[in-house]
C-alpha cells in the first residue's frame, strides 16, 4: 500500500483473496457481504462460474485482437446481443474500455452528427473523470476542483431533486422543466444545441430517479428542438433497476444509449448505441481506441448476458428491490437521522441526516465503517458522504438481503447508542 497514489482514497480497509456471488474473502479468511459490487460492475456477482468459463475459453483463443485491425467473434456476436436489447431503431454499438470514454464518445458523435456546438446537462449528474466527462458532471466539485478550465459547450439545467428542494414530485417536475425552456431561450438555442445527456437514475448525487414525467418532458422537447437525447446507462442500465434499461421506466426514446458496469462483470468494456443514420453522421475514424472491444472482455459481456437471462436477474432485481427497499424503510421509520430512502430496484440511497441543509455525514461514516466490522460492505455518496448506497451484485438472493438488513440492524442499535 505504501506506493500506490495517496488521492486512491479506499472506502474500506478488506484486502480481498478471493470472492463468490454476493460474497467477499479478505486474506484472513473473513466474509463479507458484499453490497457494493465494485460501484455496480459485478451484476452476476464475483467469479459466476459462465462467466468464468467464457473468459478462461477466450484467453487460450485470442486475448488481444485490435478491433481496427481485425474482427472477432466475440465483439460481433455482442453486437447483435446488445441490439437485440435497445431500443427500436437503436442498431448500431461501437466499444470503448470505460464509461468516461463512452461518455466523451456519445459527445463526439452528437457534436459531428448535428454540427451544433453545446450539450446539456442536469445538476447533480456524474459522468466521468476524463475531461469532456468531468465537464459534464456536478454531481460534486471533486472531479473539477483544480482542473480548469473546463470544456466549453457544457450548459447545466435543474434536476428535480423533490427532496432537496422540499417539494412534492409534481412541483419539482414542474420547476424544472420551465427552468429547461428558459435555459433554451437564454443560455443555449436549440440551434446550437446538440444534445441533452441524463441518467435516468442519478448515481453519485444520491440515488436520484429521475421523474417519468420528467424523462418523458424533455424527451418531447429533444424532439421539438431536434436535440439529440443520451441516456447514461452505467450505472442503473442492465438491470440493476429492475427494468433492463433505467429509461424504460418512461416512455422515452432516446438517440445514443451508453452503456459499461455491468456490462462484463468486471472486465473493463464500454459501448455507445445509437441508429446506423445517426452513427454514419460522425466522423470516419472518430472511433476506436487500443483496447475497445477486448476479445476477452467481450467473451465475458456474453456470458453475462447469458446469465442475465438464464437466471432473470432483471426480475431478481425488481423482487430483491422491493424486499431490500421494504427492510429498509422500517428502519427509516425506527431512526429520524434516516430521512429519505429513495432508488429503484437494487440501486438504492439512504439519506443520513436531519434535513436536506443537515446532512449527517459523520453518522453515515460510522454506519459503514460498523457495517464493514460486521461483515457487510457498503459505499456512500452525495456531496457531503451522508448518503449509504445499497447496491448488492443481481444475482442477490432473499436469504442474503434479510443477513444484509439484519446486520444493518445491528449497525444502526450500535450507533446510535454512541451517539
Amino acid at each position: 500500500m505504501s506506493h500506490l497514489s495517496p488521492l486512491l482514497k479506499q472506502s474500506s480497509n478488506v484486502c480481498v483473496e478471493h470472492g463468490e456471488g454476493a460474497w467477499l474473502y479478505d486474506t484472513d479468511g473473513q466474509a463479507y457481504l458484499d453490497f457494493t459490487s465494485g460501484i455496480g460492475v459485478t451484476s452476476t456477482g464475483h467469479c459466476h462460474p459462465t462467466v468464468v468459463k467464457a473468459a478462461q475459453e477466450q484467453v487460450g483463443k485470442v486475448i488481444h485482437a485490435q478491433y481496427t485491425t481485425v474482427t472477432h467473434e466475440p465483439m460481433l456476436k455482442l453486437t447483435d446481443r446488445l441490439v437485440e436489447k435497445m431500443p427500436k431503431g437503436i442498431d448500431s454499438v461501437a466499444f470503448a474500455n470505460s464509461g468516461s470514454e463512452a461518455v466523451e464518445m456519445a459527445l463526439r458523435l452528437a457534436r459531428h452528427a448535428t454540427g451544433r456546438a453545446n450539450i446539456l446537462t442536469f445538476h447533480g449528474g456524474f459522468h466521468g473523470r476524463t475531461m469532456a466527462a468531468a465537464s459534464m458532471t456536478t454531481s460534486g466539485t471533486k472531479v473539477r476542483t483544480g482542473f480548469h478550465p473546463m470544456m466549453a459547450g457544457v450548459v447545466t439545467a435543474p434536476f428535480p431533486h423533490a427532496y432537496r428542494y422540499g417539494w412534492d414530485e409534481q412541483a419539482a417536475v414542474e420547476f424544472c422543466l420551465r427552468e429547461l425552456d428558459e435555459i433554451l431561450k437564454t443560455h443555449s438555442a436549440p440551434s446550437d444545441t446538440a444534445a441533452m445527456i441524463i441518467e435516468p437514475v442519478q448515481g453519485e448525487y444520491g440515488y436520484y430517479p429521475a421523474p417519468k414525467a420528467f424523462l418523458e418532458g424533455i424527451a418531447q422537447r429533444c424532439k421539438d428542438h431536434n436535440i439529440l437525447l443520451i441516456a447514461d446507462e452505467i450505472q442503473a442500465g442492465y438491470g440493476r433497476t429492475g427494468r433492463f434499461w433505467s429509461h424504460e421506466h418512461a416512455d422515452v426514446h432516446p438517440d445514443i444509449v451508453i452503456t459499461a458496469k455491468g456490462l462484463a462483470s468486471g472486465f473493463p468494456l464500454s459501448a455507445i448505441a445509437a441508429s446506423q443514420s445517426l452513427m454514419n453522421q460522425g466522423l470516419p475514424g472518430s472511433q476506436g481506441g487500443t483496447y475497445g472491444a477486448n476479445a476477452v472482455a467481450c467473451a465475458a459481456a456474453l456470458a453475462t448476458l447469458d446469465v442475465v437471462e438464464g437466471e432473470k436477474l432483471v426480475a431478481n432485481a425488481a423482487e430483491r428491490g422491493e424486499q431490500l427497499y421494504a427492510r429498509l424503510e422500517a428502519y427509516k421509520k425506527e431512526y429520524a437521522w434516516i430521512d429519505d430512502l429513495r432508488g429503484r430496484g437494487l440501486m438504492l440511497g439512504m439519506e443520513i441526516a436531519h434535513s436536506p441543509d443537515r446532512p449527517r455525514a459523520d453518522i453515515a461514516e460510522k454506519l459503514a465503517k460498523e457495517s464493514e466490522k460486521r461483515g457487510l460492505l457498503l459505499l456512500r455518496c452525495g456531496t457531503a458522504g451522508q448518503i449509504i448506497r445499497w447496491l448488492p451484485p443481481l444475482v442477490v438472493s432473499a436469504e442474503e438481503v434479510d443477513d444484509a438488513a439484519d446486520r444493518f440492524g445491528k449497525v444502526l442499535e450500535a450507533v446510535a447508542s454512541e451517539l
